[in-house]
């Protein structure tokens, strides 16, 4: 009887994970937050005739506290995967992602037709490009937001990013279709976390040392052979 052994890999850094659920929730609330911006779902308790209920502005509100807070963590965040040594092995992927061999093992991990292929990087091929196209995302939804935050606020940091961010409005054609491709990009967010999710958790349950406790704990396990 053979006992099998596993070594200890520390695969995502502290700030990485911390950075990881900040996102996570401040992309729920933009979501919720954002949809009811576009379509107000809610009234307000005292439906008077004075104007004294303000839950759209209450939730414009929020939806900016949170926009800021994801541009600021994502801004760290590719910092730390650019520049800091904790972040090495997430920049290893690439090797992978360039591999046409990993590329062919890993669609036949994901087509149930073999086994988890061993990976230089933190990544596999797949993860790290839908990765690299969250992070994309999270600019572009960050940089129309910012165009539609200059277009209502002309003073303090409206009006500092105002120069910054009017090519886009340009580009664009107008803030109307600013706005539009905005909400669109949202329905993109809403289309990859539940898939995002159901990934995790069926990777963890098919290979356990490497699930979605590891962005918890920071460690992944993997078996070593004699």
């Amino acid at each position: 009887m053979t006992t099998k052994t596993y070594r200890t890999i520390y695969e995502f850094s502290a700030l990485t994970r911390i950075f990881h659920w900040i996102r996570a929730i401040v992309i729920v609330a933009l979501v919720a937050t954002g949809f009811y911006l576009a379509y107000p779902f809610l009234a307000p308790d005292n439906m008077t005739g004075e104007p004294v209920g303000f839950l759209n502005a209450l939730m414009r509100s929020w939806h900016q506290i949170f926009g800021f807070i994801l541009i600021a963590v994502t801004i760290f965040r590719i910092y730390l995967f650019l520049f800091t040594k904790e972040c090495r092995l997430e920049r290893r992927s690439f090797l992978d992602t360039l591999n046409p061999l990993v590329w062919i093992r890993i669609l036949k991990t994901y087509l149930l037709l073999g086994g988890h292929p061993e990976l230089k990087g933190t990544y596999n091929p797949l993860q790290h490009i839908a990765y690299i196209g969250v992070m994309l995302l999270i600019i572009a939804i960050s940089v129309t937001g910012l165009a539609l935050y200059a277009n209502v606020y002309h003073q303090g940091l409206g009006g500092m990013i105002a120069p910054l961010v009017k090519p886009v409005e340009v580009i664009c054609g107008g803030i109307a279709n600013v706005r539009a491709i905005h909400h669109i990009l949202t329905w993109a967010f809403v289309i990859f976390v539940p898939i995002h999710i159901y990934m995790a958790v069926w990777n963890s349950t098919r290979f356990p040392g490497s699930g979605i406790d590891t962005i918890i704990n920071g460690n992944k396990f993997e078996q070593e052979h004699n």
